[in-house]
């Protein structure tokens, strides 16, 4: 068995250590979440994560990162929150946002408003397969609820979260889906009966949680809404029916922001010049955004190159020796993988051949695998403040990441399932 180099391994993984510490450590005890900018943290990780980086010149090392900055997935998400910023900006400017909100008091109790959002939000994500869609369409809506109720912007901006990734867990065209059966050998159908059983006592407690703690939200007087007033919801209602067809979101964010622009043209609440100054006021609400988003990239890279990925896979699988270790070593690479990547699919392809092999070699079904890979990688991307989905939702809402995670239910519940799931045995692993 090869020996594992802890020294090096620990090296490796150091600089997540110093973006956690600056970060999370530093906002506590400033006792503010907001007194440390994360792209500051993520700015001295980097750096951190450079100088220890062993062989080759400072140029090439740089070379290293930028390659991770500039990696497909990541100018992606780049294009997305430009587009986001302008559609939302835009959509604001031309009264789209108050003509939902609006709409959504005069159809939906006060009290049942949570429990509304979290059913939205798991038929948008399940529909559209993507938590990063859903958030996009859902967040500036309930923004504007919540500052016309009165009650925590985080809190509600948290419900749109958690249960975002209830459709990005289960939808059939979510891509964490498809890399967890794919990387499994299992079809989306037996994943999708094996997950259903794991996840579900989680929605219906967060529901149920949702329902009851409604009743705390003070009624309103809620304007009757007119015919001319309401039609101003058809820049949201576009983004999402766009997107439950399955049009691509980048598309969908374009759409949108023809829509807005049209119809703002249309109510004289915009007209040509405007038109721009407001999507650029959107897109530059998005750079802190867009440089935490490059900085994750080029750090998460940096650190896969110095063996801090293949580090955690050996220390994690060295004492597998019984079934219920074997589940929980899959779970911990996933949750492990995740944090050093922060993104769900890309650390279901990083330890699915792993994952794979440690489930024949112990006769856990490959469906049982990808439910519990998919799950946990689910749970910790819905958590972890630098995550692209935190820091989208906590970009349109203008409030810090960290305020948002004490709210996430849903996400901490099948994080507590999986866990449950592991040390009972249940459900069937075959």
């Amino acid at each position: 068995m090869q020996k594992i180099n802890t020294h090096k391994g620990v090296i490796a993984l150091s600089p997540i250590i110093i973006l956690l510490t600056i970060y999370l450590a530093g906002s506590i005890v400033a006792g503010d979440f907001y007194k440390i900018p994360i792209a500051v943290a993520f700015m001295t990780a980097s750096v951190y994560a450079i100088a220890i980086t062993r062989g080759g010149t400072l140029n090439e090392k740089i070379e290293h990162f930028s390659q991770g900055a500039g990696n497909p997935r990541i100018m992606y998400m780049v294009w997305i929150f430009i587009l986001a910023g302008a559609f939302a900006s835009l959509a604001k400017a031309m009264g789209a946002v108050d003509a939902t909100v609006n709409l959504t008091l005069n159809s939906i109790p006060s009290n049942y408003l949570p429990a509304g959002i979290f059913i939205a939000a798991c038929f948008v994500s399940m529909s559209i397969g993507t938590s990063v869609g859903t958030i996009v369409a859902l967040t500036p809506v309930v923004t504007a609820l919540a500052t016309q109720m009165n009650c925590d912007v985080a809190w509600l901006v948290a419900i749109v979260v958690g249960g975002s990734f209830f459709g990005d867990n289960l939808s059939f065209i979510s891509d964490t889906t498809i890399a967890a059966t794919q990387t499994q050998g299992c079809s989306m159908r037996s994943k999708f009966k094996t997950n259903i059983v794991l996840v579900m006592p989680a929605a219906v407690a967060t529901l149920l949680l949702y329902a009851f703690s409604g009743n705390s939200i003070e009624e309103i007087t809620v304007p009757t809404i007119s015919w001319s007033e309401g039609v101003k919801c058809i820049p949201y209602v576009t983004v999402i029916v766009c997107a439950l067809f399955g049009m691509n979101v980048l598309a969908v964010l374009i759409t949108g922001i023809i829509i807005a622009a049209g119809m703002g043209i249309a109510y004289g609440a915009v007209d040509g010049i405007s038109i721009f100054t407001e999507m650029g006021s959107g897109i530059m609400g998005m750079c802190e955004l867009i440089i935490v988003t490059l900085l994750a990239g080029g750090l998460l890279e940096v650190v896969r190159i110095n063996g801090g990925i293949d580090y955690l896979i050996r220390l994690v699988t060295l004492r597998v020796r019984s079934k219920r270790a074997a589940e929980t070593a899959i779970t911990v690479l996933t949750a492990l993988a995740n944090v050093c990547t922060a993104n769900n699919t890309i650390a279901i392809l990083t330890v699915g051949n792993i994952s794979r092999d440690i489930s024949k070699k112990f006769g856990i079904s490959p469906r049982r695998s990808a439910s519990l890979m998919d799950t946990t990688s689910c749970f910790v991307q819905g958590v972890i403040p630098y995550g692209a989905q935190l820091l989208m939702a906590s970009g349109l809402a203008t409030i810090s990441p960290i305020s948002i995670i004490p709210h996430l239910y849903y996400p901490m519940c099948i994080g507590i399932i999986v866990v449950v799931s592991i040390l009972v045995k249940k459900p069937q692993r075959n």
